[in-house]
């Protein structure tokens, strides 16, 4: 008689690992990409928030030399605002500081997209070299650039005036370029032009090769000018390109601080005092460190709303487009 056996299970290798995870075990494999940043989330929220609340609240106290040596700041509210918006003086310097960032931040942009578009219109070797250069007066540290541009224009064994002279100028020789407002303000602006561009321009160029060229290709093709395709393709393209590093630069200058004070410290006569150098002119000079905190929030206000309007201008025009 045959004897019929079962057929034997067969298991799929794969069973166990299509098989759903237990609730606990999938909890805990979403939550851990959080607990390992976690970490560094709060050190960076510690090392930005508290010295920005910190901040404010010393802006509404009464805090002197007195209170940072024994203590008890007193609450005083809007005291402190009411003094610095009811001084001309304040007001010079916000103005002086909007005149300040624009005129750099001008200059930085419109700069950096003809070095960007240069570096597209270059060989391999120039483009090296050039971005090479770009990237070393980038990478030079602030304090050193700033005394090189001090030796350049000193009065008297500087390049600047024994330039001018051997070209002619005479009236230059011994000239003292920090002792007149308008040349100070002057100096700064190159000093702080020449260390912005080349982080500009080598984010321009970079956007810039991500535009294809079939795309000019075919403006050519319809009779478009350089002009013409830089302001209807180019821009529109890179709007937000165009939009991060406008914010970037205008962060950065108005908040400027170290070359203007290792040049000027705000002088001559205040023509390079701005915003970050008042602040700082009334802490260590007068020691009233509640106007400076008062004078530091306005500064942290009054960039954010400018950010604001830019950024809500962009938005909506790219959701024209």
């Amino acid at each position: 008689m045959a004897l019929h056996t079962a057929p034997r299970e067969t298991r799929d290798p794969g069973q166990e690992l299509r098989r759903p995870a237990a609730p606990g075990r999938r909890r805990s494999a979403v939550l851990w990409p959080y607990l390992l940043i976690a970490p560094t989330v709060l050190g960076v929220a510690f090392l930005l928030l508290y010295p920005l609340l910190r901040n404010l609240q010393l802006s509404f106290q009464s805090f002197g030399m007195g209170e940072l040596i024994r203590g008890g700041a007193e609450f005083v509210g809007l005291d402190n605002y009411r003094e610095l918006l009811g001084g001309g003086e304040f007001w010079d310097v916000v103005v002086r500081t909007l005149v300040w960032t624009v005129v750099n931040v001008v200059l930085i942009v419109g700069l950096a997209t003809l070095v960007a578009l240069m570096l597209q219109r270059l060989g391999r070797t120039l483009r090296v070299l050039v971005m090479s250069a770009l990237a070393l007066a980038w990478a030079t540290p602030i304090l050193a650039a700033t005394t090189v541009f001090q030796w350049l224009f000193a009065s008297r064994l500087g390049v600047v005036n024994w330039v001018l002279v051997q070209l002619g100028f005479d009236s230059y020789e011994g000239y003292s370029w920090f002792a007149d407002g308008t040349a100070t303000f002057t100096i700064l602006v190159i000093l702080v032009v020449w260390q912005s561009v080349p982080f500009a321009a080598i984010t321009l160029y970079s956007a810039l090769t991500t535009v294809p060229a079939e795309i000019y290709e075919s403006a050519r093709l319809d009779g478009a000018g350089e002009w013409r395709m830089f302001r209807s393709l180019t821009v529109p393209i890179l709007r937000p390109i165009f939009g991060l590093v406008l914010c970037l630069e205008v962060i950065w200058v108005f908040k400027c601080f170290a070359q203007i004070w290792v040049v000027s410290e705000g002088g001559p006569n205040d023509a390079t005092t701005t915003l970050p150098v008042y602040a700082y002119q009334i802490a260590i000079s007068l020691h009233h460190y509640d106007l400076q905190a008062a004078s530091s929030t306005i500064t942290v206000l009054l960039l954010g709303v400018i950010l604001f309007v830019y950024l809500r201008q962009l938005f909506r025009q790219e959701g024209e487009l």
